[in-house]
């Protein structure tokens, strides 16, 4: 799923939708989504502090979601996020 949502950030980006919340962020630009991102870290931090299983869900996949159009926005592919964590988990592991 996290694929086919970079996929259609990235469309939107490409071909933009009157109305899109994510045509929205990434016309706001960087300053923006970073405070998005900001907002929902903290979010994720709430919600596994104590406000049950289903909101840690819901508030970690708001900030994968934005997460996401933050890559987009600086051509950041998720194959490159892929490629770092394969590099690192092949790295050998100092004691």
């Amino acid at each position: 799923m996290l694929n086919e949502l970079y996929a259609i950030i990235k469309d939107r980006q490409a071909h933009p939708q009157p109305g899109s919340y994510t045509n929205q962020l990434l016309d706001a630009g960087t300053d923006a989504i970073l405070q998005k991102v900001g907002e929902e870290s903290v979010e994720v931090i709430l919600a596994a502090k104590g406000q049950g299983h289903q909101r840690l869900i819901e508030e970690t996949s708001d900030l994968l979601y934005h997460t996401l159009v933050l890559l987009v926005s600086q051509g950041v592919s998720l194959e490159e996020i892929e490629a770092e964590l394969a590099r690192r988990h092949a790295a050998p592991r100092v004691k």
